[in-house]
């Protein structure tokens, strides 16, 4: 199918506002803005983590569950790095995505470094993009202090007071290749 340039510019603009979406997701969360949180999910939306931790249905338990997150956190910085968008070709109002990012915190007055990834699922509302799902990951999760020695074991995450894998890199983590990859791939 030969796309129109008209369709061709949609995209684009797509993608930058999902792109976007995803940056202000870390500023929201470093100004601890509950507004904010509700302008980025969907009302159904749904927030996961790999870990178990996370499973908030529903844009009013995703704001609950990220002011809980909130009480445990002093500063925090968000950073993005890479982000890859593909757009669903059966609904021009969803996209998918994978956003490497880092994160510097203080939790419970430790200073942390983590390593994140976030497998997302977009929606296009009334309102504009928006995530309908938020799957997030960790590589690690430890003290800033520890960061070295911590990198290369196989209990990375260290957020909760105890010692957990890291959820990626999967070949090592869980014995095998990750299935969502070849979905980015050309």
């Amino acid at each position: 199918m030969t796309e129109t340039l008209e369709q061709r510019i949609q995209r684009i603009e797509d993608r930058t506002a999902i792109q976007d979406l995803a940056v202000l997701y870390g500023y929201i969360m470093d100004e601890r803005d509950e507004d904010g949180i509700r302008k980025l999910f969907c009302e159904g939306g749904t927030l996961r983590s790999a870990d178990g931790v996370f499973a908030a249905n529903g844009i009013d338990e995703i704001v609950t569950t990220y002011l809980g997150r909130f009480k445990a956190l002093g500063p925090t910085n968000h950073f993005t790095h890479g982000h890859v968008v593909r757009f669903d070709d059966n609904d021009p109002d969803v996209a998918h995505g994978q956003l490497a990012s880092h994160a510097e915190v203080v939790r419970d007055g430790k200073a942390m470094v983590v390593a994140l990834r976030y497998q997302d699922v977009y929606r296009r509302t009334s309102t504009g993009w928006r995530f309908a799902d938020r799957l997030m990951s960790y590589m690690y999760y430890t003290e800033v202090t520890e960061y070295a020695n911590v990198l290369g074991k196989e209990l990375r995450v260290r957020a909760y007071g105890d010692e957990r894998p890291g959820d990626w890199p999967e070949l090592l983590t869980k014995g095998r290749p990750p299935t969502w990859l070849k979905d980015y791939l050309p």
